[in-house]
């Protein structure tokens, strides 16, 4: 890589564009990639200089904020070529980021043919299936024979995502089954696509969530999955790369979400500090003023801690404990959704496992406190005469308190999850201040039943 950057900046140096552009049309594009993200200010001259099937190839891998930066810094014949060279689906997500003006111009680049199929997979929702298809792919009829289908690859495949897969349609564009090219290849070229058929469809619908892409992609060795309306007519297909690119998108967005912030829509370094902050401050808020109502439950018994004192030593240990189950038991949850493992139809499943687990960690902890109190005492007189009541109350609210805290952060995605809500959004903070406020209330209570204060 270093070579690579000090041979860029000599020939940049050197203003050579003849060599510079036989250098980077040398390189593989993850290379050229990486010279951007070296070189921001040269992006544009990068993708300018390079041949237009590399520079299409390098400039659909970029992320978005990258691309608009290009675009404006392009010369306007550029721009066109490269707009009309993407793939449909990478068009669409680049106008689907871009400002409306921006996307008015762009569009005005296209042929008529092009901006009619723009126009078309931007009138689906953001986050379905239908952003990502793209309508280059091949089909065929069932009565063709091998023959026929081959000279129809060798005539229109060049223009297809992918001829991994061929599709077999009727004559109102119904999907009927996909066959993968290598069956199509290892029989006599007489034999009909009717023989070949096995009906074993694999398919989505063009107004399926994004996720749900995701998952079948992963339940299914495939390459490329055919996308329908609601009639079974093929419109589309998605292929491998765009849910890679997806999934990635959508892994980013949770994590955020999970951490207590806003998605953010650009990467960390590029975003603005303002921008920044604004999306992490109305989090930090809610979770601020939810916090306050410790305060307000630890002046409900005041009475109780004033006749124990030695109680508030072990608010910090029962807020943290509470809050860590919790936290622990939302991240998994979160997890195994987003991979399919866990549906909203498993939470009873799910609540049978927190539930046992969450005893069984909260009595480890219990014992561990309960000892820890009785250890202490034989060296101090902190915890006096009654240190058997403190360290009772101690063992058993833990026990309570990590069992709550287990079933809210995994019963707290499913309910989300449930009313249509992200499950991410049930954070790792947003679970911890729950179980702060509420297993306070628990602590207390039990401390008031046990030592009868």
């Amino acid at each position: 890589m270093e070579e690579m950057v000090e041979q860029i900046e000599l020939l940049l140096e050197q203003d050579d564009k003849t060599q510079l552009q036989e250098y980077l049309n040398n390189l593989n594009i993850s290379d050229v990639e990486q010279l951007i993200d070296e070189f921001p200010d040269n992006a544009a001259l990068f993708i300018e200089t390079l041949s237009l099937n590399r520079a299409v190839n390098v400039f659909r891998i970029l992320d978005f904020p990258k691309q608009e930066r290009i675009i404006a810094k392009l010369s306007g014949s550029k721009v066109s070529k490269l707009i009309n060279e993407l793939p449909p689906d990478d068009r669409t997500a680049l106008f689907a980021e871009l400002h409306g003006d921006a996307v008015k111009s762009l569009i005005l680049h296209l042929s008529p043919k092009d901006r009619k199929e723009a126009l078309a997979l931007l009138g689906y929702p953001e986050d379905s299936v239908g952003r990502l298809m793209t309508p280059d792919y091949i089909a065929v009829k069932k009565g063709w024979r091998v023959q026929r289908v081959l000279d129809h690859i060798r005539k229109y495949g060049k223009n297809s995502e992918t001829i991994d897969v061929i599709y077999v349609i009727d004559d109102k564009g119904i999907l009927l089954d996909d066959i993968r090219i290598r069956e199509i290849l290892l029989v006599d070229p007489d034999t009909k696509i009717s023989d070949l058929m096995d009906s074993r469809l694999i398919g989505l619908k063009v107004n399926d969530p994004q996720e749900e892409a995701i998952n079948t992609f992963r339940m299914n060795n495939r390459v490329a999955l055919p996308v329908t309306d609601n009639e079974d007519i093929l419109l589309g297909i998605v292929t491998v790369d765009d849910i890679l690119w997806i999934a990635n998108e959508e892994y980013t967005e949770d994590i955020q979400k999970i951490g207590g912030t806003e998605a953010l829509d650009e990467p960390y370094l590029d975003i603005s500090l303002l921008r920044l902050v604004r999306k992490r401050v109305g989090w930090l808020i809610i979770l601020f003023l939810s916090e306050m109502l410790t305060a307000t439950a630890m002046g409900f018994f005041e009475g109780a801690i004033q006749k124990a004192v030695v109680l508030a030593l072990f608010i910090p240990l029962i807020i943290s404990s509470g809050g860590n189950s919790g936290s622990q038991a939302s991240t998994l949850i979160i997890q195994a959704m987003a991979l399919g493992e866990v549906t909203v139809r498993d939470w009873w499943r799910v609540m049978r496992r927190e539930i046992i687990s969450g005893l069984m960690l909260g009595g480890t902890l219990g014992i561990i406190g309960f000892l820890r109190i009785a250890i202490w005492t034989m060296f101090s007189n902190v915890y006096g005469p009654h240190w058997i009541l403190v360290g009772l109350t101690v063992g058993i609210a833990l026990i309570f308190i990590v069992l709550w805290g287990s079933l809210s952060g995994s019963m707290l995605p499913l309910l989300l999850k449930r009313v249509g809500l992200d499950p991410a959004t049930s954070s790792a903070p947003f679970v911890a201040t729950l179980v702060d406020v509420t297993g306070l209330i628990i602590y207390f209570t039990i401390a008031v039943a046990i030592m009868h204060i």
